[in-house]
Formats: structure tokens, sequence, C-alpha cells
């Protein structure tokens, strides 16, 4: 009785034991299964589209057209995400002159980010190339640069005249002595009254010893006004009046000289 109470044991153990193996096996199926099921997603989600060609978005720009940002990239377009040199992508598109600063930065697995600041016009000049006149916008470094597709028309821009640029290339800066009056001139932009729509041109007039002069020509006005290279609110305020004064006294003024702390003026 007792041999058969043993072999039901037996039995049973080794029943036990089979049934252990079996959930072990399937557990360590499943596993695998799982693990499968994770790296098929880790490949199709991150592997597979960092090796095909990355999404370049742009932001930050305005006047610049994307299309023309897309072109300087060109060479770079067949490279994945993980061949794609942010550093290559900055000196490109900073050779571009329109273009004041970029960052590029990777986000994985197949997005390139770039964030393009413009430089800003704060005046517009001419330069010659082959006998032909072309404008060129100028920023507040004194900066000369082109390629701004989309230019603004609140008559904020000033044309200033009589600037030696007739040998500089876009990239390049107006000579040392002339950036003041840039300076001047954002200084200005930055107020909230639009003075420059009163001014069609700003010319520039040479003097002894390499110093300069300006003269102002009005917008609504036959008349020029000289002055000095103090350029500012209170001078433009002062133009003003001044202007409205004259010409109420001779509406056939040609030029108001503002120079030497008077008021002169000469007929035509």
């Amino acid at each position: 009785m007792s041999d058969m109470s043993m072999l039901g044991f037996e039995s049973t153990d080794k029943e036990k034991a089979v049934s252990d193996k079996k959930t072990k096996i399937i557990f360590v199926i499943f596993l695998v299964l799982c693990a499968a099921f994770l790296l098929e997603v880790v490949v199709y989600k991150f592997v597979l589209p960092s090796m095909g060609k990355p999404k370049i978005i742009y932001d930050g720009e305005n006047r610049i057209s994307t299309d023309k940002l897309s072109t300087l990239l060109t060479p770079m377009k067949n490279l994945n995400w993980f061949t794609f040199s942010p550093e290559e992508a900055v000196s490109i598109l900073s050779s571009l002159p329109a273009v004041d600063s970029v960052t590029v930065s990777k986000h994985f697995p197949d997005r390139i980010n770039v964030h393009v600041v413009e430089r800003e016009p704060v005046a517009m000049t001419f330069t010659s190339i082959n006998g032909r006149s072309f404008p060129v916008q100028i920023d507040k470094n004194g900066v000369l640069f082109t390629g701004a597709e989309k230019e603004k028309q609140d008559g904020s821009i000033p044309i200033i005249s009589g600037l030696p640029v007739e040998h500089l290339s876009e990239g390049m800066r107006i000579p040392a002595k002339y950036r003041v009056l840039i300076d001047q001139i954002a200084r200005i932009q930055a107020l909230p009254q639009k003075y420059f729509a009163a001014i069609s041109e700003i010319c520039v007039v040479p003097k002894e010893y390499g110093n300069y002069e300006l003269m102002l020509i009005p917008a609504k006005s036959k008349t020029r006004v000289l002055t000095d290279r103090a350029l500012n609110e209170d001078a433009l305020q002062y133009m003003m009046v001044v202007l409205d004064v004259v010409n109420s006294i001779e509406p056939n003024v040609a030029e108001i000289d503002l120079r030497y702390g008077s008021v002169s003026y000469r007929t035509r």
C-alpha cells in the first residue's frame, strides 16, 4: 500500500516539474516576442528615420525665403541624420550676407532645426556694378547686404547717397567714419514716430580733411536742408519747423542752411 502511495507522489512531482518547465518555456518565448516587438518599434520609429533624409525645419526667416535657404543646403540634403553636420550648415548659411546669425540643432531621430536671425536694414544706398546701379541695404553695424525679398514699405528706411561704396561688395562694412551716421539713423528708427517718412534722401557731403556734412531732401518739398553730422530727433523736429516757417515767408527757397547754429536760406 505504501509503495502505491510513493508511486503516486513521484508521478505528481514529475507532472509538476513538466508543468513548471512548460511555464518557463512559455515565459521565455513571451519575453523573446516582447523583446522582438520592442526592437521592431525602435528600428521603425527611430533607426530607420535617422538613416533617411532628415526633415529640415526653418524658423526666424522673414524677408529671406525658405527656398533660398534650402537651396544653399542642397549639398547636404542627401546626408542622413547621423552624418548631417550642424557646424557645416551654419558655415554655409552664414555666408549669405542677409543672415546676421544662424543656429542649427539636431533632434533625434530625423529632425534638423534651423533658426535664422536676419540682418535688419536701417538704411539703403546704391552701388554701381559694371556701370549699372543696384540698391543695397545697410544694417545697424554698417554691413551691406541684398537678398531680402520682402522690403519694408512704411517709409522707415531712408536712402543715403554719397557713401563711398562703389568698390564694396556684399557682406563688407562701410568705412568706420560713416557708421556713426548709421547708428544715429538706427536710434531714430527706434522711436515711435516715423521721421524718415518725411525725408526722401540723406546726402553725405564730403568736406576737407576727410570730414562730412549732411544734406537732407524732404519728401514733400523741393527745398534742400544743409545740416551738420548731428542727426537726431531734435535736429529733425527743428528742421521741420524751419521748413514750415521759411516756406511761409519765401515759397521759392532752394536751400536752407542750418549749420553753424544759425538759419539762412537761398532762393532759386
